[in-house]
């Protein structure tokens, strides 16, 4: 991409820039204040003092006590330790619930558990990517124990699932709850008094923190076998000197997100449907995927039939517009996405899917540009496409 090219950034969802407030807050922890929370000395425990009112912000975050709240590297981390730690302490014979469109990060560690022996589920989802939650409680009722595992919104087509029925179910029935709120994060309200999760992941970056902090809630008296031995860091849950600096920034950017929530989305919802609505005029043959009435803010997940999303993606960056076509810790595979699939997207379509999501810096200038220039980008392609409604072609290669 030219330097000086305009660059319109609509891949939020897989990392978003971290604010400005939140750098500033960061800086003094990387120069002056650099001591070790868990040094005995005054130096160090000045710093301890900082990282326990930013514990304080993050609880308040998510509206838990500050006890609960264990600070990771990511999400990724957050997840396997939720998982694989509550399967650890309730141990053999616990059932492992999940959903086909999960993130890796969850559905992976729930893979490799069931390798070593546990039972697994994978409820499947509808055309809007919703689970059955009929289905869900006939597979808690039937287990002795079980970990479920749901998470709060999609990442790819920003699908919001009703996790507070879900809590219902799972302590119905003595269930232990973890969702991976990654993608709810600043844009959804969580109040885990209201939502009754035994663990919850997030991780920063998604909310213009820096890469590399994480959040992982656990509610008192949870039953979870820590991940990460070696030390006494938080509370046993999690060895490893504190990331200091990151600590800070994450709970600046928890601040912003919770002052600023309700009139960002309004803005973001707007700015989403305008794009949507440009898309559908412009360009026939396209499919919205996802839960249209229930859905993130930002998100908007799109399939342009006949042609492939990474060649839409390539073309739209040379012209300095950053989309997706799905996870981020997916996008070094060529296969299609397996929540488009799982939807049950059609052939002609489920190649053709890409993901718009936008941030608190997502102008309408930038909605513009997309729009401008994204028709031109997809009329080219379909020109050259062997793919078509008039062709005997019946897969994509």
């Amino acid at each position: 991409m030219d330097s000086k090219q305009k660059t319109v950034y609509l891949d939020n969802n897989a990392t978003t820039m971290v604010a400005p407030e939140v750098r500033d807050v960061m800086t003094p922890f990387l120069c002056e204040l650099y001591g070790n929370p868990s040094s005995m000395h005054a130096f160090g425990g000045q710093v301890a003092k900082f990282v326990a009112r930013a514990r304080e912000e993050v609880a308040r975050f998510v509206n838990c006590s500050p006890e609960e709240i264990v600070f990771t590297s990511c999400a990724t981390e957050s997840d396997n330790t939720a998982i694989r730690g509550a399967v650890e302490a309730l141990g053999e014979g616990t059932k492992i619930i999940t959903t086909a469109v999960e993130h890796p990060a969850v559905l992976q560690p729930c893979r490799r558990l069931k390798a070593q022996g546990f039972e697994e589920v994978e409820l499947p989802v509808d055309s809007v990517g919703q689970i059955d939650l009929g289905r869900l409680e006939d597979e808690v009722k039937s287990a002795k124990k079980a970990v479920v595992s749901v998470m709060w919104a999609n990442n790819e087509t920003g699908t919001v699932f009703p996790v507070e029925k879900v809590a219902e179910i799972c302590k119905a029935y003595g269930a232990t709850f973890h969702t991976d709120a990654v993608q709810v994060a600043g844009k959804l309200p969580v109040d885990v008094k209201k939502v009754p999760v035994d663990m919850l992941a997030m991780s920063g970056h998604k909310f213009h923190a820096p890469k590399g902090i994480g959040i992982l809630y656990i509610r008192k008296g949870a039953k979870v076998r820590p991940f990460m031995l070696g030390g006494h860091q938080e509370a046993g849950r999690r060895a490893g000197t504190e990331n200091v600096p990151y600590i800070i920034g994450l709970a600046k950017a928890c601040e912003l997100a919770r002052l600023g929530m309700d009139r960002e989305n309004e803005r973001l919802v707007r700015l989403r449907d305008e794009l949507e609505a440009g898309i559908l005029a412009t360009c026939p043959n396209v499919r919205v995927n996802g839960d249209r009435a229930h859905r993130l803010s930002n998100t908007l997940n799109v399939s342009f039939e006949y042609i492939e999303g990474e060649a839409i993606a390539y073309h739209l960056s040379d012209l300095g517009i950053c989309i997706s076509t799905g996870s981020a810790c997916a996008s070094g595979s060529l296969d299609p996405s397996h929540v488009i699939r799982a939807m049950g997207v059609p052939f002609t379509a489920v190649h053709g899917s890409v993901r718009f999501s936008l941030s608190r810096y997502t102008t309408e200038e930038d909605i513009r540009y997309t729009l401008d220039n994204l028709p031109k980008v997809v009329r080219h392609l379909r020109e050259m496409s062997p793919f078509g409604p008039d062709s005997d072609v019946t897969t994509f290669k």
